[in-house]
């Protein structure tokens, strides 16, 4: 075998290795507490349990993509006042309430490093979520106190949601710094709003269109060299949010209860949070753990939200 044969063999077997790296599909996890920060609170944004599936999509134009993925989802939220302990309804100062959905989103990714990602959700807000039976199970299991107040929960409401991301990096120091602009919007019968902010990250990162920040691990095929074999990196994320409306304070958009049971609180428009977190992305397995730390989003309210939120998924083809 000449050198020239031997070059192209060794070039061969690089492409075929850089092939082995990518992994078209992806499953996993999300759960949200408010005890994972272990500060013996159990308040508002309580609890939250959601399932992914991603799939990287054929891209024919690599000029201007770079990854294209398609994403279901399967989530629960629930919320309830300061303690899930409130016998008395004037105690309320943030409704009990659970949504339930299924959504699908797709997620373009440009040569620029920007993308976006537009989706639809479908799902319940009130008893038919069944925030007060999932509740009561995780509280069942692990001898926390006994709930009292869903009596008081936002009632039964049909949600369609619409939804779109906008984000772009604006500048990279070197390999181990950069930040980007994170924007949103939503549209629908239970949640309205626009809001926009910051990613900060430092550490071993990947380009954002193959990154676990703008969830675009999953890829089909990749034909760029990426700045790192795996993720490990710290990230800040403050943003500033308007919501226009909220099922889980306000309930239905359309019919208004005219039960008295049911707690009706006034909504802030203007919330600001702020994520602080650590990921890791290795050749299959991700993981990333963060804290987040938002204004009040009732004027009732008595303290701010805070919870912890842990992922795991798994990459394969």
């Amino acid at each position: 075998m000449n050198l020239k044969h031997t070059l192209l063999l060794l070039c061969l077997l690089s492409g075929l290795q850089t092939m082995a790296q990518t992994h078209r599909n992806e499953f996993g996890f999300q759960s949200d507490n408010d005890s994972f920060l272990a500060q013996g609170s159990d308040r508002y944004y309580t609890n939250g349990l959601f399932v992914f599936f991603r799939r990287g999509l054929n891209v024919n134009d690599t000029t201007r993509f770079k990854n294209k993925v398609l994403g279901i989802e399967l989530g629960q939220k629930i919320f309830n006042p300061a303690s899930g302990q409130t016998p008395d309804r004037d105690m309320v100062d943030r409704p009990f309430a659970g949504y339930l959905y299924a959504g699908v989103n797709l997620n373009y990714l440009y040569s620029n490093e920007s993308n976006l990602k537009l989706g639809a959700q479908i799902g319940m807000v009130g008893p038919a979520a069944l925030g007060r039976q999932a509740q009561e199970v995780i509280h069942n299991t692990f001898g926390f106190y006994e709930l009292q107040g869903w009596e008081y929960q936002i009632r039964n409401n049909f949600q369609f949601n619409l939804s779109g991301e906008y984000n772009r990096l604006l500048g990279r120091a070197g390999k181990d710094a950069d930040i980007s602009l994170n924007t949103y919007a939503n549209l629908g019968t239970g949640f309205t709003g626009a809001g926009a902010g910051f990613l900060v990250r430092l550490g071993k990162f990947n380009q954002l269109f193959n990154s676990v920040s703008m969830q675009s691990t999953a890829i089909k095929q990749r034909g760029f060299e990426p700045l790192n074999k795996h993720e490990f990196f710290f990230y800040l994320r403050p943003t500033l949010r308007y919501v226009a409306y909220d099922a889980t304070i306000e309930g239905s958009l359309f019919t208004k209860s005219d039960n008295s049971v049911e707690v009706r609180l006034t909504r802030k428009p203007v919330v600001f949070s702020q994520q602080f977190g650590v990921t890791y992305g290795g050749e299959r397995w991700i993981f990333d753990l963060s804290a987040i730390f938002q204004t009040k989003d009732t004027k009732e309210m008595l303290k701010a939200h805070q919870w912890g939120s842990a992922t795991i998924l798994y990459r394969f083809n």
